[in-house]
């Protein structure tokens, strides 16, 4: 086998041991067997709602198991294709063969990312909160960048997004914002973002041109529906109503319409701006309290499991996933997967799949890599 034709393989067999372990290959085979009995029950359909549960969940199985299972046997056919070519010297039958595993070695790749959205909120819409650190314009600047990498990549995705809160920096920037991003798996891809980003570069807000750090947080959690059962005490509550400023047109600013809502126990702040009705800001502001309480005991169910649980802290050094160098070189880095680009500009324009891509593998193998930060 050719050099060429192995890089494919290699990137074919990685993928799919990758989709094998998320899915708990044998595990699924065997739930897939009792999915399969219990569609053909006949009284599955007393419960609706039972029943389209099961159903979806053995269409997500299948496709799955469907996908490895097509996707190994056409590479072993072509493997056999190339052997053959290689052995009466055909070039052409050699070409396609490789050919072949080329465009099986990119879907496998495609279709490990979605195989990878299997978590209970995956397939939500989300929301993507993003807040300045310290460091006044400078940071607020820098979390107004964050903030246009992501709604830029939701739109090439297809999403649909909507500011749902924003909070303009005292002189340019924001200090925080928060977007409601609509389509499917949106949180399942979005997740592994949650953290802090640091940006380093000769700041244009500094007349001596000097190199700033800077910091903004990212929190990302799921739209909940009602089928998920969050409770919230109006005791635990703090409610207040204020004027909105930045975007979402002019009527939003004329009244104290906006909402922000504390919860006491946790410190969680939520906030809803994008409608000139109190009472439907408050409405939106209890739906995001409830999602963040439910990504926050989530996200402790999963630490514990994995014996590590940690409350997220300050906006600052330690507390960071992704470095964004754009002087005296350019690199961004995300310091969890070793993932790196020399193109900056493409990143916030919203290429960040990749790094969402080997996060989401990361969360499965549980292997950590050692990267030297960047400064």
């Amino acid at each position: 086998m050719r050099a060429e034709g192995q890089a494919h393989i290699d990137r074919i067999d990685a993928a799919l041991a990758l989709v094998r372990k998320s899915l708990d290959w044998d595990a699924a085979l065997r739930r897939l067997e009792e999915l399969d009995a219990r569609v053909q029950d006949p009284t599955l359909w007393d419960d609706p709602k039972q029943a389209q549960a099961i159903t979806q969940e053995q269409k997500r199985l299948e496709n799955a198991i469907n996908t490895v299972r097509e996707i190994d046997s056409e590479k072993s056919d072509a493997i056999e294709f190339i052997d053959m070519g290689e052995a009466e010297g055909e070039d052409d039958i050699v070409a396609d063969g490789l050919a072949t595993l080329k465009r099986l070695a990119d879907r496998a790749d495609a279709d490990k990312v979605q195989a990878l959205l299997s978590g209970e909120a995956d397939g939500n819409d989300t929301y993507i909160e993003i807040h300045a650190g310290a460091g006044g314009t400078e940071s607020q600047d820098w979390a107004e960048m964050l903030l246009r990498m992501y709604a830029r990549w939701a739109e090439q995705r297809g999403f649909k997004v909507e500011t749902v809160e924003y909070q303009a920096g005292e002189a340019a920037g924001i200090k925080s914002a928060t977007l409601l991003v609509k389509g499917e798996n949106a949180y399942g891809y979005a997740k592994t973002e949650s953290g802090v980003h640091r940006l380093v570069r000769i700041s244009p807000y500094d007349s001596s041109a000097r190199r700033h750090t800077s910091f903004s947080s990212v929190w990302v959690y799921p739209v909940i529906d009602d089928d998920i059962d969050i409770e919230v005490n109006d005791s635990e509550l703090r409610i207040d109503t204020y004027r909105a400023s930045g975007a979402g047109g002019q009527h939003v600013n004329t009244t104290d319409s906006a909402v922000r809502i504390t919860h006491i126990p946790t410190g969680i702040v939520v906030a809803s701006q994008n409608d000139r009705s109190q009472h439907k800001n408050r409405a939106t502001a209890m739906n995001m309290l409830k999602a963040r309480l439910f990504e926050r005991e989530m996200a402790e169910r999963e630490a514990a499991a994995a014996g590590e649980y940690q409350e997220k802290t300050d906006i600052g050094w330690g507390h960071q996933i992704r470095s964004y160098v754009l002087q005296p070189y350019q690199m961004v880095k995300d310091l969890r997967t070793g993932v790196t680009s020399s193109s900056p500009d493409d990143v916030l324009d919203g290429k960040i799949d990749e790094y969402i891509a080997a996060a989401l593998a990361q969360k499965v193998t549980g292997e950590t890599v050692e990267v030297e930060d960047v400064e």
